[in-house]
């Protein structure tokens, strides 16, 4: 999965710390393009592009936690690491996921986690 960005870098480095994949061992600054691998295919390619992102992403990620962790965590480390709230679909009974924006304004979901999913019985 390839994002084009103005820094691929930085934030192939951002994506890096959200999901805990590896860049390639060879990554630079100044790269044109570098390379996130995680566990299993696809991978993900940042290549740099002169123009910003100008609309909506017609594909994104959707992050989910870790072990016993919850979506609401996930929203927290996550905005610490620099993301911000786009919109948040969280409903009162639970359910819902928060579409949060990564530094380059690229969107991507955060949902329940598979303990908040099995004790919804989900």
């Amino acid at each position: 999965m390839t994002f084009d960005c103005a820094e691929p870098y930085e934030l192939a480095e951002w994506w890096h710390q959200a999901l805990g994949w590896s860049l390639e061992d060879d990554a630079g600054k100044d790269d044109d393009e570098v390379m996130l691998e995680g566990p299993h295919e696809p991978h993900l390619l940042f290549i740099r592009v002169p123009e910003d992102k100008a609309v909506k992403n017609r594909t994104h990620i959707d992050v989910r936690p870790e072990g016993d962790g919850t979506r609401d965590q996930e929203v927290e480390r996550l905005l610490a690491l620099g993301a911000t709230v786009h919109e948040d679909h969280r409903y009162s009974d639970g359910t819902g996921w928060v579409t949060m924006l990564d530094p380059e304004g690229n969107e991507f979901c955060v949902c329940r986690g598979e303990a908040e999913r099995a004790a919804m019985g989900d």
